[in-house]
């Protein structure tokens, strides 16, 4: 059980810790010249988790156990510092104590995954290897958030001459808040929610939406690369949004497969 655990803690590590490092860097582009302090700090994150990243991938999956829960907890710290650091820059925004070339709501959308990440460490730890069937719906409203913020942040950064790509990232943006909605008006119905008939057909709605916008984000990804674009979209922004999108639909599956499984064994 404990090979089960590494595998599952360093999959969850490689993927969030480039995430992260990511974030460091998007960071570190939006601030003005004169804001030296933080982009220091933005810089030293993203050499945290690219070294984090590193020694991730350099993991075996049947390095002992211990040995993965204390580098857990050792990304949980470093991920803890990564989340304060961006909810001072939040604030500073929104106190106008500086002006950056960064949405408040994008800080926010990259803090609530660091949050996330550091929940998912924890869980780890616990012995939470997969989802359980009760957490079907926490995950969804946390993912499907995500997928309206991405395609109203790539409607934000597309020129305005692109009006039919940001006609589409308008209707992704609302159809995945139709599904968010939903999903939370069974939040507050539970536990009488929480059947999987009602579940899996959701699930299933959520699939086909995530086809769509996954779609959409990998022609986005491929205009860029060919200079065929308009706007001010990073490729590694247009890669960034791509892979957690893939992420979404990797863990549909777990998601889908929970609700026909008892729960996972303990990992001690």
């Amino acid at each position: 059980m404990s090979n089960l655990f590494a595998e599952r803690s360093l999959h969850e590590i490689r993927f969030w810790s480039q995430i992260m490092k990511e974030h460091a860097f998007f960071l570190r582009l939006g601030f003005t010249s004169d804001q030296s302090r933080l982009i220091q700090e933005a810089n030293q994150f993203y050499h945290m988790f690219e070294n984090i990243e590193e020694r991730a991938g350099a993991f075996a999956a049947d390095t002992d156990h211990e040995a993965i829960a204390r580098f857990n907890m050792e990304v949980y710290q470093a991920t803890t510092r990564l989340w304060t650091y961006k909810r001072n820059v939040l604030g500073l925004i929104l106190s106008c104590k500086i002006h950056a070339h960064l949405f408040p709501s994008f800080i926010d959308h990259i803090s609530r995954e660091a949050a996330y990440f550091m929940n998912r460490l924890e869980q780890l730890n616990r012995g939470m290897l997969d989802p359980l069937p009760d957490t079907v719906i926490n995950e969804n409203v946390f993912f499907l958030r995500l997928m309206a913020d991405h395609a109203k942040f790539i409607a934000h950064m597309l020129d305005p001459s692109e009006r039919n790509l940001i006609s589409e990232a308008t209707d992704l943006s609302y159809q995945f808040e139709q599904l968010l909605f939903q999903m939370v008006d069974l939040e507050s119905m539970r536990p009488a929610s929480q059947t999987a008939g009602i579940l899996t057909r959701l699930l299933e709605e959520h699939r086909e939406a995530m086809q769509n916008i996954h779609a959409f984000k990998q022609t986005i990804r491929e205009l860029l690369e060919l200079c065929c674009l308009r706007g001010i979209i990073h490729p590694l922004f247009a890669d960034h949004t791509y892979r957690e999108a893939n992420h979404f639909l990797e863990l549909l599956g777990h998601l889908e497969a929970s609700l026909t499984a008892g729960p996972e064994p303990s990992a001690k």
